[in-house]
């Protein structure tokens, strides 16, 4: 059942969402740039909750050298499902991605 939210708390909730994009954003773009690596970002996940919704093929695809197809190769030879995200990882996925990426 949907929760009868009151205008105020909707204006919260989507002011929460933006700034969790924002932050992803601004990651992704440090991913890109070279600030920091994918190793980087899978260590800031556990500590953050906003980086944990992050999906695994948008960070890999954001990788200097990794365009649509290379990440699809690379996911599909770890065994990552192209729609998960850095929480739903498992140990050997994370494990797998921190070698690749080192």
């Amino acid at each position: 059942m949907i929760p009868n939210l009151t205008t105020e708390q909707r204006r919260e909730n989507l002011e929460k969402a933006k700034a969790a994009r924002r932050r992803r954003a601004a990651i992704l773009k440090g991913v890109a740039d070279g600030s920091y690596s994918v190793v980087d970002v899978l260590n800031m996940a556990l500590e953050d909750e906003t980086v944990l919704r992050m999906k695994v093929f948008t960070l890999i695809k954001a990788a200097p050298g990794y365009g649509f197809a290379r990440t699809q190769q690379t996911m599909k030879r770890l065994h990552i499902s192209e729609s998960r995200r850095i929480k739903g990882l498992g140990a050997n996925q994370r494990a797998a991605l921190v070698e690749v990426f080192s």
